[in-house]
């Protein structure tokens, strides 16, 4: 059974808008929207639960859907007009689904080698940048990534879009940097805090074993709390006039040269 929605008033249409933009609907009702083949394809892939999906025919074909999905959930024909008021990028693929959110706590986290490494942000406040270092953990294939103190929910549109979908290919956990030194300490993981006090360069690290690498914000750079709870601090050494560069860069630069150590 397909059912048609073709009235941008409808009540259905309208909540998929406040799913598109409100945080604590998201929060409260666990489940967010999802567009695009590519990106639905990795959150199955990435074991997220499928609850419905959305289809304009002017734009893809049915038997599209049909492949895409395996599990019999409920399918949604919408207009044209529709799918133009709900899409949020701005070229599209013609689909959308609703899924269910995970969890992201620290007790989901399982690692499957003894040194694993990690990447930290704290605080990131820019879904672009939240997406852009989950792009470089998927590159790196990263045991896990944590978001510190975050200041958005990972299933924020901006973040699904600038990550393509790498927030479903990463193992991600969020809390509070209290909570996130407590877990690295109990498991016995370095922690490396990217820091301009008292740290050495990056390249004279041994990241082989188990090590969670931690960035900051541009601005404020990261808490004491890390710097004080650091096994080393590292700086990128730099030899222009700026002391700082943009977060995404920074974890790129850092984790790779893990994965360089660890002969990838």
């Amino acid at each position: 059974m397909v059912k048609q929605i073709s009235s941008t008033q409808n009540k259905e249409v309208k909540h998929l808008l406040q799913l598109q933009e409100k945080s604590r609907l998201r929060r409260k009702e666990g489940i967010f929207l999802v567009e695009g083949q590519r990106e639905i394809q990795l959150a199955l892939k990435g074991g997220f639960e499928l609850q419905s999906i959305y289809f304009c025919a002017d734009l893809i074909d049915f038997k599209a859907i049909e492949e895409l999905i395996s599990n019999k959930v409920l399918i949604t024909e919408i207009s044209a007009e529709v799918y133009e008021k709900i899409a949020y990028r701005g070229s599209t693929e013609g689909v959308l689904a609703i899924f269910k959110a995970k969890e992201n706590n620290l007790k989901s986290i399982k690692f499957e080698i003894k040194n694993p490494l990690i990447l930290i942000a704290e605080a990131p406040e820019k879904p672009g940048n939240i997406g852009a270092i989950l792009r470089t953990a998927d590159a790196a294939k990263v045991d896990a990534v944590f978001i510190a103190n975050p200041k958005t929910d990972l299933y924020n549109p901006n973040i699904i879009r600038s990550s393509v979908g790498c927030v479903f290919t990463n193992q991600i956990a969020t809390g509070s940097t209290s909570e996130i030194i407590d877990f690295l300490k109990k498991n016995n993981i370095s922690i490396y805090a990217a820091t301009l006090q008292a740290s050495k360069p990056y390249h004279q690290i041994d990241f082989i074993q188990s090590a969670a690498i931690v960035v900051g914000t541009e601005a404020t750079g990261l808490s004491q709390e890390w710097r004080e709870s650091s096994t080393q601090n590292i700086i990128i050494p730099m030899s222009g006039e700026i002391d700082s560069m943009n977060v995404s860069v920074a974890a790129g630069i850092l984790i790779f040269e893990a994965k360089r150590q660890r002969g990838f």
